[in-house]
């Protein structure tokens, strides 16, 4: 007999279902790529349909289910946070409260009507679930466990051990006193969209001087040793209000907030310098105090401040311990994955295998994928021509157009589960091309300039391009760029702000950040072969093992799921060559009707 957990997330963002059998992660995928609401937060219909559906079971054969945290819990924090800033959070307990009492208390029978489903129906802690996403798919058969974000029922950060088949929960901080409530107070202030612009901020940093650095540690939060801090609750305005921050936030940093779309100053890359600075002294804090009352040599990240990449670069580069493994969906989404773990380990008591080299994540193509012949059959339906080539023919001409300067849409196998395209979702160009990250920025992506782009390099050439002595499979550690690669230059000392986007940095300045990081991702031939037999091609053709890899959707949208969404998202942009499966077209080719009718719809979106 088989046994069949299904795992799910909803109701604050990113909501996702994950379905288990007999431990092993079947399927994964968040709501957004199917309704393509951008961190949909409403019940993941199409997300368990897809997971049954990759199962072969109905949900009346699902032996358990399991939502990622408890509900009464965090209604419970949210009346007790209310009572205690009245009058004050009137206006937003008005718009929350009906939302609870009319949906997110009945979720025990929302899930049973959903699901037609009658079994044994489980509630986990949110930090536990996260926990749970970071130790049990991690290749680590003892390891500690931090787990940070914004809130989950009342923790928002917690410190733990795993062991084997078990994790422990040894110390929490609790709501209000949230790192990733700080950081969304700045995403805030500084013009972004909380729970969505955070890595906006990451991106700006390295433009900005981290000069308010004294101003937050003396005025907005009292920082502790061991990491835990409390915040000065006068400055922010998220426990009553409509906002993060109020009025004594901006008088304290020159001024109201940045407004959305408006342009950046100076300021704004300084607040973000500053705040990305004190994140990063906040997480080695709290790593040093895991190391000394864990002993352990490995640690486990989850949560949302776990996709904080450069903050995740710096705990590995200051050898607190050996190895890091971080969940690729750190955030809600991951929890959902949690959940089903903390099931089948916890509640069913069963042995946990570990080779202390893979993980269980399976590169995290965990979604739905596309055969040929499913491909060819839309293509045909809508009168896109393309040419259908065999595998190193594939390779072969994608790999010569990248060289060529040519950006290519490249839909391959299963979707990535998480926010990163992994190459199997990805949006390609040449990293050796000096104008290709204004060009996709401005062209394709149609989003901020200064925003940086990620590096997918083969596996056993990273360490010669950048400085990292070991895999990076998800995108989730920053690395310098090899100094050996570098281009000298002393024009950055005339230059502020934006305007050093102008400076060619490395041999690969496309994915070259203004401080000569980059976010990495490294490609190995066992978890993504095609990818990686991309990758050979184009080193063959140029000498350069590194592609730019970033994710295949226009700003606001979500990562594209279907052939369809990719076929309208090349047309809407300027990508020039798409490649789906062995079937690649090319943009000139399109009827002109296709490509005027894809762009009316994207402007009437927008």
């Amino acid at each position: 007999m088989r046994t069949y957990i299904l795992g799910i997330s909803a109701f604050y963002h990113d909501s996702a279902a994950v379905i288990l059998k007999d431990g092993e992660i079947i399927a994964a995928a968040q709501e957004e790529r199917f309704t393509r609401k951008k961190h949909d937060h409403a019940f993941p219909h199409q997300a368990i349909a897809y997971c049954l559906k990759e199962a072969g079971i109905s949900a009346r054969q699902l032996d358990h289910v399991v939502f990622y945290e408890k509900p009464f819990l965090k209604f419970n924090r949210i009346l007790e946070t209310y009572l205690t800033t009245a009058p004050l959070g009137i206006r937003s307990f008005l718009m929350a409260i009906p939302v609870w009492l009319g949906q997110k208390l009945w979720i025990p029978d929302l899930i049973r009507k959903e699901l037609n489903y009658n079994g044994p129906l489980y509630f986990a802690e949110h930090h536990e679930s996260h926990a749970a996403s970071a130790f049990f798919p991690s290749p680590f058969s003892r390891a500690a466990i931090l787990t940070m974000d914004g809130v989950g029922e009342w923790a928002t950060s917690s410190i733990g051990l795993g062991r084997d088949n078990a994790i422990e929960l040894l110390f929490e901080q609790q709501f209000p006193h949230s790192l990733g409530l700080l950081y969304s107070a700045f995403t805030y202030f500084t013009g972004f969209k909380v729970n969505s612009g955070e890595y906006k901020v990451m991106g700006l940093a390295p433009y900005g001087e981290p000069r308010f650095v004294q101003t937050i540690l003396e005025e907005l939060l009292d920082l502790k040793e061991d990491g835990s801090f409390k915040l000065n609750m006068k400055y922010f305005n998220y426990l009553g209000g409509l906002t993060m921050t109020g009025r004594r936030f901006a008088q304290l940093f020159g001024g109201p907030p940045r407004k959305p779309e408006a342009p950046l100053t100076q300021r704004e890359m300084d607040l973000a310098a500053s705040v990305q600075q004190v994140t990063e002294e906040i997480v080695l804090r709290m790593a040093r105090h895991v190391k000394k009352i864990t002993g352990e040599k490995k640690l486990c990240l989850a949560g949302g401040v776990a996709l904080n990449c450069v903050a995740n670069g710096k705990l590995l580069r200051s050898g607190l311990f050996d190895d890091l493994w971080i969940q690729p969906a750190a955030g809600d989404a991951g929890g959902a994955l949690g959940a089903a773990l903390l099931i089948h380990y916890h509640y069913l008591k069963n042995k946990r295998q570990s080779d202390e080299k893979l993980d269980r994540q399976k590169g995290s193509y965990l979604g739905p994928q596309f055969s040929d012949e499913q491909i060819k059959t839309f293509l045909r339906s809508v009168g896109a021509p393309f040419e259908e080539l065999a595998e190193d023919q594939l390779y072969e001409k994608v790999a010569a157009e990248l060289a060529k300067g040519k950006v290519v849409g490249w839909f391959q196998s299963r979707m990535e589960f998480g926010p990163r395209a992994l190459g199997n979702r990805s949006i390609l160009g040449d990293a050796r091309h000096p104008q290709m990250q204004r060009i996709m920025n401005l062209k394709i992506k149609f989003r901020e300039s200064f925003r940086p782009f990620a590096p997918a390099v083969l596996e056993e050439e990273a360490s010669a391009w950048f400085k990292i002595d070991r895999p990076s499979p998800y995108m989730l550690l920053v690395a310098d760029v090899h100094p050996e690669k570098r281009l000298t230059s002393d024009q950055d000392m005339h230059l502020k702000g934006l305007e050093r986007l102008k400076i060619n940095r490395s041999q690969i300045p496309a994915v070259t950040h203004v401080d000569y990081s980059a976010r990495l991702q490294t490609v190995n031939a066992q978890t993504n072969p095609r990818f990686y037999r991309l990758l050979k091609a184009f080193q063959a053709k140029t000498g350069c093992p590194v592609l730019i890899n970033t994710s295949f959707n226009v700003r606001g949208e979500p990562i594209v799921a279907t052939p369809q969404e990719a076929y309208q998202c090349f047309l809407r942009t300027e990508m020039d060559w798409l490649a789906m499966g062995r079937c690649l077209l090319r943009k000139e080719d399109q009827p002109a009707q296709h490509i005027t009718k894809a762009r009316q719809e994207a402007f009437e979106l927008d």
